[in-house]
């Protein structure tokens, strides 16, 4: 019977397919955290307070892409390059969808709209972020290998859900909330497309490896696709609702280390 945790156990279980989750996981946690790094250097003087929770942020991504690569160290196992298909958050840039990596490469200090469309993008994939946490660590949160990272990652992953909530309902208080609302239901709705394509080519790529015969990954890529009707449907509109969170300052402070997986 295919489940999550089936089709996630025998991914564990194959040295390469692990090595290619773990390479994937770890290229998109970097990313994540030189975009956040460059962003909390060019926020606009009248945002600066912000600063020091965006570069929380991109410190717990880098955090989050060691582990990956300690996880796989501890296999002796070395990363694989990442199939540009399967690279999630190239293809969100790609696709326009956030801040241009060409912008934030330069000098010129972020708008507040810019500020924004950051915040926005964040909310949207930290939900993505968060969900995927959340069936990783109903699975696996004892698991000899991962438990100790699905509890860490799921963790951060909740508390940058939770600045994002709050961040976004400060600047709507300040009168900005038809540009939050537009934002996120452009990005939500462009999120939702890449990342039934991204699975796709996830799925792929680990059928190859795994040896899945043609009926499997048939099944499986159903299964992708309907979530995809699901969430362009009505799914897409929890991406884009907003709540105070229990968290508060949820990124106010330095990043936690992670010294076992140093």
């Amino acid at each position: 019977m295919l489940s999550a945790k089936s089709l996630f156990e025998e991914i564990l279980d194959n040295d390469e397919s692990f090595r290619l989750f773990c390479s994937i996981a770890a290229s998109g946690e970097s990313q994540g955290g030189w975009e956040n790094a460059r962003i909390a250097a060019l926020v606009p003087e009248s945002e600066r307070a912000l600063a020091p929770k965006i570069t929380r942020h991109g410190a717990d991504e880098d955090k989050h892409g060691r582990i990956f690569k300690a996880l796989l160290k501890k296999r002796d196992l070395e990363p694989v390059p990442v199939p540009p298909e399967t690279d999630y958050t190239m293809v969100l840039e790609k696709h326009g969808i956030g801040l241009a990596h060409e912008r934030l490469k330069g000098d010129q200090p972020l708008s507040v709209e810019d500020v924004i469309t950051y915040l926005a993008h964040s909310r949207v994939t930290e939900q993505r972020a968060a969900d995927q946490m959340v069936m990783l660590r109903k699975y696996f949160v004892d698991h000899p290998v991962v438990g100790k990272a699905v509890r860490l990652i799921s963790n951060d992953e909740d508390n940058h859900l939770a600045y994002t909530h709050e961040e976004l309902l400060r600047f709507a208080a300040a009168g900005h909330g038809r540009l939050i609302q537009r934002t996120l239901r452009e990005c939500a709705l462009a999120e939702i497309g890449i990342y039934r394509d991204v699975s796709l080519a996830v799925m792929a790529h680990m059928g190859r490896i795994l040896g899945w015969p043609r009926a499997k990954s048939t099944v499986l890529a159903a299964g992708i696709r309907a979530m995809y009707g699901y969430e362009r449907l009505v799914g897409w509109r929890r991406m884009v609702s907003l709540k105070m969170p229990e968290r508060r300052d949820a990124l106010g402070g330095p990043a936690a280390s992670a010294p076992e997986f140093a």
